[in-house]
């Protein structure tokens, strides 16, 4: 399976590309450092300016967002930090603003702020993460976010089967529409379980790489890339070691910290088999849009073939099988 580079791909950016453009939007010189980071959606660079400021540029894969959303994603940051939370804002540049914007790719320039990720918390530090997320979702939940995605079965996750669908990318035709089926089948499943639950401006793509801890600080929340209208409940799931069943210390530490500062409607844990299928579409569409813009997908081997949707298909297939014996094994649990 062969496609051409789309618009919306990434031109090239050699290092005196990246370091004109931030010297120019901060109006400093940087020295000669230019390192690019792991990112899987966007291109980032670490440099330095010539005193000593450890910096990171961010340029945006072209198409993703909108102006307003990205927008929308600095704001958050921006409230957060102005509440002591610990995050990374962007910095201001020359014109005042934190977005800029080079030729067809928005970028921002964040300070370099090191640290550590953990594999799994202790007691104190769950009781930490709650507080952390309780206080960050207070925020999120002063007024919502008009230009980033709507968490919801029937609002992101249909439009994202609805794109991978119509991309192409699912050569087969019985394969799409058995991809197909059990998507819609999944949808109709849980888009009731989603009525009644409040949904707030969260972090959207909270797991383990995305927290990390400064010795003598504190835990921060990092790349809100992922920003989103969602329920609270996403923001804890991907943390914890096993199913809710397996983990229940760690949710009532959870909860304690951030029960501090924050409500949390405990009707959600039955959202958390529901989500991780909808994450698997989120995935999926996200492959599907770097493979159709930069012509390949090289995070996952044979992206596209028929073994790869096949074995999606399965776990899809799987996936609805826990949705639907979710309700029986979570009983008055919370």
């Amino acid at each position: 399976m062969k496609h051409t580079k789309h618009p919306s791909a990434f031109p090239e950016l050699g290092p005196d590309t990246v370091l004109n453009l931030v010297e120019t939007a901060l109006d400093i010189p940087c020295t000669n450092l230019c390192r690019q980071l792991n990112s899987y959606i966007n291109r980032v660079f670490e440099l330095e300016a010539v005193d000593g400021r450890g910096l990171v540029v961010k340029l945006y894969r072209p198409d993703r967002w909108s102006k307003k959303a990205l927008q929308d994603e600095h704001d958050f940051l921006l409230e957060l930090d102005k509440h002591e939370i610990p995050v990374i804002p962007p910095l201001s540049l020359r014109n005042g603003e934190t977005l800029g914007k080079q030729d067809n790719l928005y970028f921002s320039i964040f300070p370099r702020c090191g640290g550590r990720s953990y594999d799994e918390f202790n007691e104190d530090q769950w009781l930490e993460i709650g507080r952390l997320l309780g206080r960050s979702h207070a925020i999120g939940a002063v007024h919502p976010s008009h230009d980033r995605i709507t968490m919801l079965p029937d609002h992101s996750t249909k439009t994202q089967v609805q794109f991978i669908l119509e991309s192409g990318v699912i050569l087969q035709k019985p394969l799409a529409s058995r991809f197909s089926s059990l998507c819609h089948e999944i949808i109709d499943e849980i888009t009731p379980l989603f009525e009644g639950i409040n949904l707030s401006r969260i972090h959207g793509d909270c797991h383990f790489s995305n927290i990390i801890y400064r010795p003598g600080e504190s835990f921060f929340l990092i790349d809100f890339d992922d920003m989103v209208m969602g329920p609270a409940i996403q923001d804890l799931w991907m943390l914890l070691p096993g199913t809710p069943q397996e983990s229940l210390l760690e949710i009532d530490l959870f909860l304690e910290g951030y029960e501090t500062f924050h409500h949390f409607d405990r009707r959600s844990f039955r959202l958390i088999e529901p989500l991780r299928a909808m994450r698997f579409l989120h995935y999926i569409a996200w492959l599907t849009h770097q493979y159709i813009a930069d012509g390949s997908a090289p995070i996952v081997t044979g992206f596209g073939s028929m073994e790869y949707w096949e074995t999606e298909i399965a776990d899809l297939a799987d996936q609805l099988e826990r949705i639907r014996k979710g309700g029986e094994a979570f009983g008055n649990m919370f």
